[in-house]
């Protein structure tokens, strides 16, 4: 197969709107799109913005290649020559808006805005859409596994789980920004420069003659790394005893046994028992690792009930986010060029109320109290209001639920969308990693506790300035009544 670049990572109605607009002449009028998502994923609490980097790398060379230009000249629709051209030349060259990766985020708050010509806006949308849902949902994922587990090693377990390699990667990547401590996958290790850990499979302890024997031959290997997995054939009666055994040799030579892993059977009683019998046995040191099947729900169900666990290997259900498998980002115009060269406020209505959008370019703030330094609300405006008028208060307008207005007096506000691209050139300075991951821990401290909670969390308001709402109202008036 002949290989590509990633700009045919798109569906192929963007390249016939593109294809509908070059033909009518309208492909280089400036528009303006914004990119979330509707409802919380998992049901409630928040959720952790992601993909970014990504994105960026994606803008970064998005360009057409011969090969790619040869394949689309094959499609039934025929395309004329001259529009093939015009691909051959493209780059973005628009601005790029987006939340920092790592932001807690809430439903209809535009997490990225695109602004530039028809042809490149409508182009990206695929790709962006694709990034931003997956990675924002493993990450909001890991994030909900990370408050359970408090101060508890987490550790990703899910490549071979994973929806093919993109997927385990970018997802490995998703869940460490969040709080996750390390990854059994070598190769995110690598490109991410993320901690791994690993320890053996019961095919090892099948692979000899005996359990000891097992034991001893791993521990002769990784004489500093040593991790058993107890449960191969009985673990309080076999792999434990035999554990304890191993660790007191290893005493002896001046090491020590690192931990015993827990992997099937009823993780609670097993933890407790094997924590039992570790101290028992004079190796309080030891650590116990359980893995099979976790997510919050169990971790939580776990810790209540009294589960002796120290790390625990996260697999299937975060890798794929298996209660909920998609985030349903969409992507929709608020904006468009119009004859006097100005932006045109555009709306989408449909007869889901939560489907209209909410028109106009619009800028987004985050109220934090000055006095706890915790967040309030979310504010959305047009870049032209004054966000803080002078000795005025500011007035909140939820448009769902009226009687929640309310007025502000004493508030700092920080700017949440922040230039990434501005005018095709990159002006954001990608955080590393283990940034994303501190400005994540902060983003978390900027919220009381009820909002973050697994069970019946507080609801965080999202307001929009009278002029957004009145914008919005005027536009819904004139479309429904043509």
């Amino acid at each position: 197969m002949q290989s590509t670049g990633v700009v045919l990572h798109t569906d192929k109605y963007q390249i016939n709107m593109m294809y509908a607009h070059w033909i009518n002449g309208t492909h280089n009028k400036k528009v303006v799109f914004e990119a979330y998502f509707r409802k919380l994923p998992f049901g409630n609490g928040y959720a952790v913005s992601a993909g970014l980097a990504r994105i960026v790398a994606y803008i970064q060379n998005l360009r057409f290649e011969e090969s790619d230009l040869a394949y689309l000249s094959e499609q039934e629709e025929n395309y004329d020559p001259g529009f093939l051209e015009e691909l051959k030349q493209l780059r973005f060259t628009g601005s790029l808006y987006s939340v920092k990766e790592g932001t807690l985020v809430f439903p209809n708050e535009p997490l990225i805005r695109v602004e530039g010509r028809m042809m490149e806006a409508q182009l990206v949308e695929t790709a962006l859409l694709n990034y931003m849902n997956y990675q924002t949902l493993i990450a909001t994922k890991a994030s909900r596994i990370k408050n359970v587990a408090g101060s508890d090693i987490l550790m990703e377990f899910g490549t071979r789980r994973a929806q093919e390699a993109d997927a385990a990667l970018w997802g490995t990547r998703a869940a460490y920004l969040a709080g996750f401590d390390a990854t059994s996958n070598m190769l995110a290790g690598k490109m991410f420069d993320i901690p791994t850990k690993g320890t053996h499979a019961h095919s090892w302890v099948q692979s000899f003659d005996s359990e000891e024997e097992a034991f001893d031959r791993f521990a002769q290997a990784l004489p500093g790394q040593v991790t058993l997995l107890v449960d191969t054939y009985d673990t309080l009666n076999s792999g434990v005893p035999h554990a304890i055994e191993l660790g007191k040799r290893l005493e002896a030579e001046g090491k020590r046994l690192s931990a015993v892993r827990l992997d099937s059977g009823d993780l609670a009683y097993l933890s407790i028992k094997t924590r039992e019998m570790l101290d028992k046995a004079g190796l309080p040191y030891v650590k116990i690792v359980a893995s099979n099947d976790l997510d919050e729900h169990t971790i939580m169900n776990l810790k209540v009930q009294g589960a002796r666990v120290d790390s625990w290997g996260v697999g299937t259900q975060l890798i794929t986010a298996a209660d909920q498998p998609t985030l349903g980002g969409v992507y929709k115009l608020v904006a468009r060029e119009g004859s006097d060269g100005e932006y045109l406020p555009t709306i989408k209505i449909s007869g889901n109320p939560e489907k209209v959008t909410n028109p106009g370019i619009k800028d987004m703030y985050r109220l934090i109290d000055p006095e706890t330094n915790k967040a309030i609300a979310d504010y959305l405006c047009f870049p032209h209001e004054e966000l803080v008028p002078k000795g005025e208060s500011l007035h909140l307008f939820n448009p769902s639920h009226p009687y929640l207005n309310k007025q502000l007096k004493k508030y700092k506000s920080e700017a949440l969308l922040v230039p990434v691209f501005l005018d095709g050139e990159l002006v954001y300075n990608l955080p590393s990693l283990e940034e994303i991951r501190l400005y994540h821990r902060e983003q978390l401290d900027l919220f009381w506790p009820e909002y973050l909670r697994m069970l019946n969390p507080e609801h965080y308001r999202l307001y929009m300035s009278d002029e957004v709402w009145e914008t919005k109202n005027r536009l819904m008036k004139e479309y429904m009544s043509k």
